[in-house]
């Protein structure tokens, strides 16, 4: 097997993980616990699988294929030092990220994450998890606005906890069920709509109260 194809196992996991565990055995572990690492510790690789990753292989799981408690730990593992090592980049390169055009980096998906951090505070790190490219840039982006390090990693290691723990549950349960299955990332923005959309709607009331009291 050549790079390109492995490279594209690892971009179409969803589809691929039963020839990762069949040609890798025991080294499927190490290959999920980088791609996870990856994907939230280095900002040029946010298209990488995150959720179909965690949702798929707790379905593997539930086939006795892997370890659930063995890959729940790993992968907990794997974002939180992502993130710690994204957060660090973001506090390297400060401020001037928002005034120079790196060829490196999706400057449209920085601002949008940079509002939504700015928009929720720490909870961004946590609500994150759930929300593809913006999972990726939250750290970095904790980094540059110089968030406490002791409360990043506080909401750090819990979101890592929820993100991995229930996706990797839910695959478990009902990873086997086609129409869960197939629909995993319109379910997963439902959920996270459901959670975030209050804190939205709250946060337009008192801008509203704010408006007309002035």
């Amino acid at each position: 097997m050549d790079f390109m194809q492995f490279l594209d196992m690892i971009l179409h996991v969803d589809k691929t993980l039963g020839l990762l565990i069949q040609n890798y055995g025991t080294l499927v572990y190490v290959v999920l616990f980088a791609i996870v690492f990856c994907e939230t510790g280095l900002i040029v690789l946010p298209f990488l699988p995150g959720d179909t990753l965690l949702f798929i292989g707790g379905a593997f799981c539930a086939t006795g294929a892997m370890s659930p408690w063995l890959l729940v730990g790993l992968l907990i593992v794997a974002a939180v030092t992502g993130n710690t090592l994204n957060y660090w980049i973001g506090s390297i390169v400060g401020h001037k990220v928002f005034t120079r055009n790196y060829r490196w980096l999706d400057q449209d998906a920085l601002q949008k994450t940079h509002a939504f951090y700015e928009h929720h505070g720490g909870k961004t790190i946590i609500l994150s998890r759930f929300i593809p490219i913006v999972r990726t840039f939250a750290p970095f982006v904790a980094g540059v606005s110089e968030m406490r390090f002791a409360s990043f990693q506080f909401f750090n290691i819990s979101g890592a906890a929820l993100w991995v723990g229930l996706l990797v549950a839910a695959g478990y349960f009902f990873g086997n069920i086609p129409m869960i299955r197939d629909h995993l990332n319109t379910i997963v923005l439902i959920g996270v709509g459901a959670a975030v959309g209050p804190l939205i709607l709250g946060a337009l009331w008192k801008t509203y109260r704010r408006f007309t009291r002035g």
